[in-house]
């Protein structure tokens, strides 16, 4: 399962309202890149695909498909509005190591 905190979704909900994306999910996934091999990557999607996982969570529809979820299984997506920097960041059981920004990650 792919968990999003209640401040995640909070903001997730203010962006999708600031966009108009009523009924639209927020994508999770991974993709090659960064400094420490793999990327996160979150998006506004409308409609999961057949091989999407589905998951809700503080009523915010996250999506992530197969390739990623073994890479996510247990991941929690909180947001952060603090001194430190402002933005998503990603607690992965699976990653065994981080950039310093939170961004990318190895296993």
């Amino acid at each position: 399962m792919i968990g999003l905190t209640e401040k995640a979704a909070q903001e997730v909900k203010t962006l999708m309202a600031n966009e108009n994306l009523d009924g639209y999910g927020l994508r999770v996934s991974v993709a090659g890149g960064g400094c420490s091999g793999l990327s996160y990557r979150l998006l506004f999607e409308k409609e999961a695909g057949k091989e999407d996982r589905v998951f809700e969570h503080h009523g915010v529809k996250v999506i992530v498909d197969a390739k990623s979820y073994l890479y996510l299984n247990g991941t929690t997506v909180d947001y952060s509005d603090g001194l430190n920097g402002t933005g998503f960041t990603f607690t992965n059981p699976n990653a065994s190591g981080t950039c310093g920004c939170g961004t990318s990650f190895h296993t």
